[in-house]
């Protein structure tokens, strides 16, 4: 039996070989310098942070450099895919500006390289498992579950290396008559890689954001072809980013011990090895040690996290560039003018360790920019948000759009816009003090003044013969000045501090009084827009409730 025939009876009935697929998927059309990458999930429909975060560099990477980011769904186990997982992760990374050029849509494919689905391409890696068959680079294994376990069983007892290597690989020799006899009696097999390397001996290569690496050889003649006749992700992803011509091999730093293993598919295949480029993890205190952050301990580690706590999705992503390159913070202090899409991202400036999850840092990216926010876009945010989450309140800023977009406008268009909104879930927080359905104050935060005679002989001298809706700004602070001086409090600060005994209090310890009548807090945006957008009547109403 020649070893073609020997081939095609361990893999059967298909239809192309190798070369036909070498000649099927031709070398891109892309200047030189292009970055190819992907983003290559399982289809569980859960997008971590971190996934987000190495989505985002490889997106990052294509597009400066005009090359091609695609999506390839990597669904060979089976177990793990849910139903519509792809939909959700596709909406997921489009809620975050992260768009595909090619790859899996939920159209279908979009690009010449298809398909873009792991489970679509089962032929395309047996073609290629044939073809390290016909070259003795790969073997068909029979030993079961059972068998593999007792030998890992012996082997950490041993205190010896796990794995499939050396005297443990007890099917790397069968003889192909052993085979054949085995493969009509019915016997199950896997498809094995027949390694060449030797664990003692070192591989170097250059990882992209590490540098010079240096690893173990791989010996380990690990799975390729699974009895279902579907791939392992090591040898799948080898033909995949062949054929796809992927540049550059993005992902998280837990794949790093791999690459001399998927380095020895590359090569026993023929193909160019890719650069990798290895993400460190981003990490969390957890009792004075570090770990990586983890879907299963820590709410913050799913985007769905972000989306219901109203974190805006821009914000998310400006904190993960400041994670990715530890310039971009002074670059973007720097060009205050620009799109932060124009930074031009850089390996060699990312962590080669572990990065700190820091989500203090996270929220005050958040506060700023949404200061920096128009009121009527922080208007259609929060009712976007509430619309999802807090459904009676989302009828309230629909009911009262201009005046809502108003009291977002609260000491906005300034130079130093305000910056109490850190994420929209606490937008009623903020601001629920402004709509007569939701003040039903429990507390009111009186501060220097609490004699109840005198708050009220303050309030109502001030509205009886002070107020007046159509003062500008300055008319209206000078009547407060003169309020306070008419009750004995100084109208100004410096002849407070210079003769503090000679006054009651001072200025504003009466507009305190007023603020917090209004509105029953005690820290509150520009009193005067308050005012003025709650109106006359609004105000005696308040301040009757107030005095009660």
């Amino acid at each position: 039996m020649t070893r073609e025939e020997y081939a095609d009876l361990l893999l059967p009935n298909i239809k192309h070989d190798a070369e036909y697929y070498e000649n099927l998927y031709p070398e891109r059309d892309l200047k030189e310098g292009a970055i190819v990458t992907r983003y290559a999930p399982s289809p569980t429909g859960f997008v971590h942070i971190g996934a987000l975060y190495t989505a985002f560099i490889s997106s990052k990477m294509a597009n400066q450099t005009d090359g091609v980011f695609f999506l390839r769904i990597e669904d060979t186990d089976q177990k793990r895919s849910i139903d519509d997982g792809v939909n959700k992760i596709i909406e997921d990374l489009a809620k975050f500006d992260i768009n595909f050029d090619e790859g899996v849509t939920k159209e279908g494919d979009k690009g010449n390289y298809g398909p873009y689905t792991q489970s679509e391409r089962k032929e395309i890696y047996q073609a290629y498992a044939k073809k390290l068959i016909i070259e003795d680079k790969a073997y068909p294994c029979f030993c079961t579950e059972e068998e593999s376990s007792q030998d890992r069983e012996i082997q950490s007892k041993n205190k010896e290396r796990l794995g499939y290597y050396g005297k443990w690989a007890k099917c790397r020799n069968l003889s192909i008559e052993e085979v054949i006899q085995r493969v009509n009696n019915g016997e199950k097999y896997i498809i094995r890689l027949k390694s060449t390397g030797d664990f003692n001996k070192k591989f170097t290569f250059k990882d992209c954001v590490k540098g010079k690496s240096e690893l173990p050889e791989n010996d380990e003649d690990f799975p390729i072809i699974k009895s279902d006749g579907l791939p392992t992700y090591h040898f799948a992803h080898a033909i995949d980013d062949h054929l796809m011509h992927t540049t550059h091999v993005i992902r998280g730093d837990e794949w790093y011990p791999s690459v001399p293993k998927h380095t020895q598919v590359f090569v026993m295949l023929g193909f160019k090895v890719p650069k990798y480029a290895h993400i460190s993890p981003l990490l969390k205190e957890d009792n004075g040690t570090r770990r990586k952050i983890s879907k299963r301990k820590d709410p913050e580690a799913a985007v769905s996290f972000y989306h219901e706590k109203g974190i805006p999705n821009e914000a998310v992503m400006l904190y993960l560039e400041t994670v990715a390159n530890s310039n971009f913070e002074m670059w973007l202090e720097q060009n205050k003018d620009k799109d932060p899409k124009e930074f031009v991202l850089d390996f060699k400036k990312m962590s080669t360790g572990g990065t700190m999850f820091d989500y203090d840092k996270l929220i005050n990216i958040s506060k700023n920019y949404i200061s920096k926010l128009k009121a009527e876009e922080v208007y259609n945010l929060a009712l976007e948000h509430a619309q999802t989450y807090n459904q009676d309140f989302a009828e309230l800023l629909k009911q009262y759009k201009d005046y809502s977009i108003q009291i977002f406008n609260i000491e906005r268009e300034q130079k130093k816009p305000r910056k109490d909104i850190a994420y929209f879930s606490d937008v009623q927080n903020q601001i629920w003090y402004m709509f007569d359905e939701l003040f039903k104050p429990e507390n009111y935060e009186w501060q220097n003044i609490k004699d109840k005679k005198e708050i009220e002989l303050i309030l109502n001298i001030y509205l009886n013969e002070y107020y007046d809706s159509s003062d500008d700004k300055d008319t209206w602070f000078n009547k407060m000045k003169e309020l306070a001086e008419k009750l004995g409090y100084a109208g100004n600060m410096k002849d407070y501090k210079e003769n503090p005994d000679n006054y009651k209090g001072n200025i504003t310890d009466i507009s305190m009084v007023i603020r917090v009548a209004l509105t029953s807090k005690s820290m509150t945006p520009d009193l005067y827009d308050i005012m003025r957008l709650l109106g006359t009547d609004r105000m005696k109403k308040r301040v009757e409730m107030a005095l009660q």
